[in-house]
């Protein structure tokens, strides 16, 4: 791994946040016996606190599960505010495998080449795995970005390639443009990181002027393209059985729907112990009380 890209990634990761994620983070952490905790999205680029906080929570020893991360919604009271996560957790060995590309996952080091902050480690040992891990994930995307991107061009014209193939090939619908929209709120977290992942990776390129030039050999091209064919086929049935997972193991998915649903609509409804155990089963009857809500706010 290249020490260059590693000192950048570790210097990205030591981001301040606001202490009320800090302290949420290693609120979180302990309740999962976590190694660590990574904090991302818009949240981080902003450092608001409102809306949802995005945490990722690394656990010691093998993954367990089969299909993972777990999923799940929390909410906890610091320092008079009340703050609201949702969680992703996996182990720590696996985050790694994914970020490496050692596993059929699409999305891992796609997340992990924009920005986030290790928010809280165990100690150096697992932080120094942490940075290792999320180096890997930008040598992963750097890689398929020159196999997809034009044999010369800026360096956002490869990152563009990169997460259009990427969204693409995951469940869910993203706006036209978006890959544009991640390049712009990010400039600066992007800016010179492609050279630095291309050099960790071992790909051959030169800079002209503004334009990078890669010299991906055909073979290591058609290797890279094969593993990513793999991986894209793969993508939207893996993402399919997450989301089914997480129908059924989503940790206070009630809460977060209900927390939702105030916020889009202002209507606000109870999260029974009996909705609380039974999302699911509870469906009809709060989608009825909704209908009920509505409609007696709308006749006034």
């Amino acid at each position: 791994m290249s020490g260059t890209l590693h000192d950048r990634v570790a210097l990205s990761l030591a981001a301040q946040v606001r202490e009320g994620v800090a302290a949420f983070a290693k609120a979180l952490a302990r309740e999962a016996g976590a190694d660590a905790v990574l904090f991302y999205g818009s949240n981080l680029r902003t450092g608001s606190l409102d809306g949802v906080l995005d945490f990722y929570l690394l656990l010691p020893g093998r993954q367990q599960e089969r299909i993972w991360p777990r999923v799940g919604y929390h909410e906890r009271e610091i320092e008079g505010m009340v703050l609201r996560a949702k969680t992703a957790t996996l182990s720590l060995e696996q985050f790694a495998k994914a970020a490496a590309g050692r596993s059929r996952d699409t999305t891992i080091w796609a997340r992990f080449v924009q920005p986030s902050a290790l928010v809280w480690a165990r100690d150096d040992g697992v932080r120094r795995k942490v940075v290792e891990a999320v180096a890997s994930a930008a040598v992963t995307a750097g890689a398929l970005a020159a196999a997809l991107g034009p044999a010369r061009g800026p360096a956002n014209t490869y990152w563009r390639a990169l997460f259009r193939e990427t969204y693409a090939a995951e469940f869910r619908v993203e706006p036209p443009g978006r890959e544009d929209s991640i390049l712009a709120a990010n400039e600066a977290h992007f800016h010179g990181l492609l050279p630095l992942a291309w050099e960790a990776a071992g790909i051959a390129f030169e800079r002209s002027g503004d334009e990078l030039v890669s010299y991906v050999e055909a073979g290591e091209r058609r290797r890279i393209l094969r593993w990513w064919t793999t991986r894209r086929r793969l993508g939207k049935p893996l993402n399919i059985l997450r989301l089914a997972k997480a129908t059924t193991t989503f940790d206070n998915a009630a809460a977060y729907g209900a927390w939702k649903l105030e916020r889009h609509t202002g209507i606000a409804l109870e999260v029974t112990p009996f909705r609380a155990r039974h999302p699911l089963l509870a469906m009809p009857g709060a989608a009825y009380e909704l209908w009920r809500a509505r409609r007696k706010k709308r006749t006034g």
